[in-house]
């Protein structure tokens, strides 16, 4: 499988990419922004693309059978980047993926982006634009998995997890690119919502 991995450069992204490539049956192409990234990114096994979320950059899904949207814009952007990166490139690389005939499709998006209002005052705006992203992956044609995750930590993987309780929970961003990579391509994992959390759960099993 020829795997796209759209916000390669970020924490969730790199480990994504090292996670596939160390898999024979994937191809693994990373798409990044800037040319100083390209070598961290080869030495993970990835082919590299060099190209802007917020331009146009449907070029990349040339040849590719998947995308993984891992792209954030992280807590230090104002609103303006978030909806631009969280919400509106978010939306085109579901689109373009329709377009250039991808069908399968895995965006990480965040608890509580289908009730942004429920959550913290801070995160409002965020939660709004993963969750419009979401709507739109949902409406679309595309074998799509929308990951929701609990708070992230820099934690070591556990490689256990578990659906989110309503207690106060986190899980390491190694086990959610684990678990990204342990479904992207499986057919039981399409059309689906995950909401996860660590917990006690291998996460082949989890997905089983």
């Amino acid at each position: 499988m020829n795997i796209l991995i759209l916000g390669a450069n970020g924490q969730i992204g790199k480990q994504t990419v090292s996670n596939l490539s160390k898999n024979t049956a994937h191809t693994v192409t990373a798409l990044i922004r800037k040319e100083e990234q390209r070598a961290d990114l080869e030495k993970l096994g990835a082919k590299v693309i060099i190209a802007d979320l917020e331009d146009d950059f449907s070029s990349a899904y040339d040849g590719i059978d998947a995308v993984i949207f891992t792209a954030g814009s992280g807590g230090h952007t104002g609103p303006e980047k978030t909806i631009s990166i969280d919400q509106n490139a978010a939306i085109r690389a579901a689109e373009y993926a329709e377009q250039k005939k991808v069908p399968r499709f895995v965006i990480v998006s965040s608890i509580g982006a289908d009730q942004p209002e429920s959550g913290p005052e801070s995160l409002e705006n965020y939660l709004i634009a993963k969750g419009n992203a979401d709507k739109v992956v949902q409406q679309s044609d595309l074998d799509y998995t929308i990951v929701r995750p609990v708070s992230l930590t820099n934690e070591p993987a556990t490689e256990h997890i578990s659906d989110y309780t309503q207690e106060k929970s986190t899980i390491t961003r190694a086990d959610v690119a684990l678990f990204l990579a342990a479904i992207i391509d499986n057919p039981k994992t399409y059309k689906q919502i995950y909401t996860i959390q660590n917990g006690n759960i291998p996460i082949d099993n989890f997905i089983k």
